[in-house]
């Protein structure tokens, strides 16, 4: 039995098969958390039957897709999934998905709806994972730390990949998805704003990699009616984000172009006059599926001039607002500093 057999049969069988290694195209390991297919009505408030978008990829139905276990780190441009590392930060949405996809066919970067999926399951299961939101540690379970691996002035700022208590992991335990609440933002594929319309790329077609173009300029950007049928962009009547007494609000009408930063609690979001949320956008963590419930009090904000694409769970001082519902709608796609950061993912092709 190779080295990489032994490792991998190890990790197999100490997580009890919540955790796999899989090689890249040069033959290195990283360790990945399989996310089987979930119906809308096992994760969602009265949702359908039908298979959640993240299990969708070009038409076909996958049995699961296989999550980083940890945020990313880059060795010669190829994004890895390791513990106890400091997360590659300083890199843009672009070099995000260049590091994932030159891993091999099936690896890309983590996708909004693999990302809503987890986050969705986590609230279902009763477990939203703690993590590093409050320089090093928890803001509201003081005594959970992980291990300094950088520095924001005279306090810690990023912890190494978990180093946290279980409860960073998505599940609760050291096998599950760790640090997707805090530490670094991460990048996410597959949705945008574009002058305050909500566009995705269809279903999970986003896994594709490198096949899928998520250029600025792209024609496979869908925008969504309140029906949740996909449309071309710039369609009358789309779903859009606005800012609206303080919050943000869903509607098919912007009142608000303004060129910065707004947001509030994911909870507190309101529908316009006349529009519904369909389950699509509930799917996709836009809008929540139960308003006014308890969503660990994450926020999500957003900017409705130009193109805004989304990084995910907030940072080491985020507090209260970070978390596996926290969506940031601020950045462009050049956005780059030492709280951002991403992780890949993976499906059969």
């Amino acid at each position: 039995m190779s080295n990489y057999d032994q490792f991998a049969a190890a990790v197999k069988e100490i997580s009890g098969g919540k955790n796999v290694v899989l090689l890249d195209d040069l033959g290195l390991p990283s360790v990945y958390v399989p996310i089987n297919k979930l119906k809308n009505s096992e994760i969602i408030s009265g949702g359908s039957e039908n298979t959640h978008p993240a299990f969708s990829v070009n038409g076909v139905e996958k049995s699961r897709f296989l999550y980083s276990k940890y945020q990313n780190i880059v060795i010669n441009g190829r994004a890895y999934s390791l513990s106890h590392r400091d997360p590659k930060t300083y890199v843009n949405f672009d070099q995000a998905r260049q590091a994932c996809e030159a891993k091999g066919a099936g690896f890309h970067l983590g996708t909004l709806a693999e990302w809503a999926a987890v986050a969705l399951l986590t609230r279902k299961m009763g477990t939203m994972p703690h993590g590093n939101n409050n320089y090093g540690g928890d803001s509201a379970y003081t005594y959970e730390k992980g291990q300094e691996s950088a520095k924001d002035n005279n306090k810690t700022g990023r912890t190494f990949t978990g180093s946290g208590p279980a409860t960073w992991g998505h599940d609760h335990t050291q096998f599950g998805i760790q640090d997707m609440n805090g530490n670094v933002w991460e990048w996410l594929g597959g949705m945008r704003l574009n002058e305050g319309e909500i566009q995705i790329i269809p279903y999970n077609n986003a896994a594709l990699g490198s096949e899928c173009d998520m250029s600025a300029s792209s024609t496979l950007w869908k925008a969504i009616k309140n029906d949740g049928s996909l449309v071309a962009p710039g369609t009358a009547a789309t779903l859009k984000y606005d800012f609206v007494s303080g919050n943000i609000q869903l509607t098919t009408g912007i009142t608000s172009a303004q060129d910065a930063g707004r947001g509030g609690s994911y909870t507190a979001m309101t529908l316009a006059s006349g529009v519904t949320a369909p389950e699509l956008a509930k799917a996709l963590i836009l809008y929540p599926d139960e308003p006014g419930k308890d969503y660990g009090g994450d926020y999500h904000w957003m900017n409705n001039a130009g193109e805004r694409l989304p990084f995910a769970g907030g940072h080491w001082d985020n507090g209260a607002f970070a978390g596996v519902f926290y969506l940031y709608l601020n950045d462009a796609r050049s956005g780059s500093d030492g709280s951002i950061g991403f992780r890949s993912a993976y499906v059969e092709l």
